[in-house]
């Protein structure tokens, strides 16, 4: 059935929580841009399939140690709030984790699907988009399995840092964003410096948050690490002389406050592993400052300004020098980036580019991966005409697409049909290439936020020749993606049999009886 987006984000939110094993089975509740993000006591409770056709619900990722339901930007905000709600008022479960015996399905049921979703006569495969569902579930479970390592488990760890601040970046961006259209224009120039000061605050106190931030996920007290960390901006630091040269109030940025909130978690553990209860209260505290605040001005501030000069350089030199042949590899390999987990190691660098330069231009590049993306999608849908369950699941999902929120096609569509998974990342590739050429030849496009892809990306470009030109050059690598991801899917993505291979695959052959119209015919 076709998921129209819910009214009622109560509704969605008290729908989702029997499908998830019910509030005993929440363990935590989490969302990012897009996606709710619950932690579950048993994941075999979780009833995939119905969870899926849910109306609203865009996809489901599985990330880590969370399961992950994409909503789309917006909405999974007032659903995490209502769901949340729903915990409250059950007394608390959510924090308890227990109980997940008493809720579980009568009768001995087990799970036995690749989703972990117990097999009955309501989720009985319909078709070719079932069958892709099934498969994409089974790709989801094996990319998990391959993404738990210590690399990729740490990645994630330094991207549940920079998720938190991804609101604030985008709400200061756009600030930003209007503040230079009035000043470029010459207009309102008594509140233009307002807007600059509302802007700018966030970014000049980053540090301080992502060091609360990065004590939180690594186990020590966020204050302390907020604390650790604003050494980096104050501007006292000045004063102060490292390795023969005065230190600069934010050198190091956002990765200077980083290794200096780590290495307070660290001290700080040491500390109370050690240290008796009485003194606990009043010498951990001050030697996790004092211990980590002198390394932090005297090795850590130095290094990660090293580092993160040489980030700024890199980027630059490889758009300006050769731009179209890198954004060609960019905007081609960011989607097998994502399917490995690596691509969470490119929030640090896009957060240190904006505080440095107040764009990062390797966002507008990957971006272009979505649209190859939704251009292939567009080619299935064209293809396979006489499929109408999957051409019903890539209507349901395109407008996300073109939003930048990709996981329902990624997931759902061109990863289980195999070959449009990489004639997408072909139109990826295309699009960051158109791109790269115009940064080579003096127009570079940048982003003042993180998050936002696609078309909502739009209120947030940044670039030397202006917003228009800007927009206009993002714009026509977003058509190129299309096109180049359509024409290579249409032409190359959809062999002979391809729709039977996957049904095939999916453990089920679509028989005329298993739905109404025109058995569907492989594409020629």
């Amino acid at each position: 059935m076709h998921k129209d987006a819910p009214k009622d984000p109560a509704a969605t939110a008290a729908a989702l929580l029997p499908l998830v094993g019910g509030p005993a089975n929440v363990t935590s509740v989490a969302h990012c841009m897009t996606r709710l993000r619950l932690g579950l006591a048993d994941r075999s409770r979780v009833r995939d399939v119905a969870l899926r056709a849910l109306p609203g619900v865009l996809g489901v990722v599985e990330g880590g140690d969370s399961y992950q339901v994409v909503l789309g930007p917006g909405v999974v905000g007032r659903v995490t709030e209502a769901f949340e709600a729903l915990l409250a008022a059950d007394g608390g479960a959510a924090a308890d984790g227990g109980g997940a015996a008493a809720d579980a399905p009568a009768g001995g049921e087990s799970p036995g699907t690749a989703d972990g979703e117990s097999p009955g006569p309501a989720d009985a495969p319909a078709g070719t988009a079932d069958a892709l569902a099934r498969r994409g579930a089974a790709l989801r479970a094996r990319r998990k399995q391959r993404n738990a390592t210590p690399l990729k488990t740490a990645l994630r760890r330094v991207a549940d840092i920079f998720v938190p601040l991804i609101p604030a970046l985008i709400g200061c961006g756009i600030v930003a964003g209007v503040a230079g259209l009035l000043t470029n224009l010459g207009w309102l120039p008594g509140i233009t410096p307002a807007l600059t000061a509302l802007s700018s605050a966030f970014m000049a106190l980053i540090a301080v948050f992502v060091g609360h931030n990065t004590a939180k996920e690594f186990g020590g007290t966020p204050v302390l690490g907020g604390a650790v960390a604003a050494v980096v901006v104050y501007p006292g630091v000045a004063k102060v002389t490292a390795f023969g040269a005065a230190l600069a109030p934010g050198q190091g940025g956002v990765l200077g406050a980083l290794a200096a909130a780590l290495l307070g978690c660290q001290v700080e553990k040491w500390c109370r592993a050690r240290l008796p209860g009485t003194l606990d209260v009043l010498l951990t505290p001050t030697l996790t400052v004092l211990v980590s605040g002198l390394v932090t001005l005297y090795v850590l501030m130095y290094a990660a300004g090293e580092v993160a000069t040489a980030i700024g350089t890199a980027a630059n030199w490889l758009l300006t020098t050769t731009g179209a042949l890198a954004g060609l590899v960019l905007g081609g390999l960011f989607l097998p980036l994502v399917m490995l987990g690596l691509h969470q190691a490119l929030i640090p660098i896009h957060t240190t580019l904006i505080e440095q330069q107040g764009h990062t231009v390797l966002l507008p590049v990957l971006a272009m991966a979505g649209a190859g993306q939704v251009g292939a999608a567009a080619a299935v849908y064209v293809r396979l005409r006489h499929d109408t369950t999957l051409r019903t699941t890539i209507r349901s999902a395109l407008p996300a697409g073109l939003l930048g929120v990709g996981e329902p096609l990624i997931y759902g569509v061109s990863l289980p049909l195999g070959r449009p998974f990489l004639t997408a990342c072909v139109g990826g590739a295309a699009g960051g290439a158109f791109v790269g050429l115009f940064a080579m030849l003096g127009t570079g496009v940048g982003a003042t936020a993180i998050g936002p892809s696609g078309w909502a990306l739009f209120p947030l470009l940044a670039g030397g020749g202006g917003w228009a030109v800007t927009a206009g050059v993002y714009g026509g690598g977003l058509l190129t993606g299309y096109l180049v991801g359509f024409a290579a899917t249409y032409f190359f993505g959809l062999g002979d049999g391809a729709v039977r291979a996957v049904c095939d695959a999916g453990e089920h052959e679509p028989r005329p009886a298993d739905r109404p119209g025109p058995r569907p015919a492989s594409p020629r």
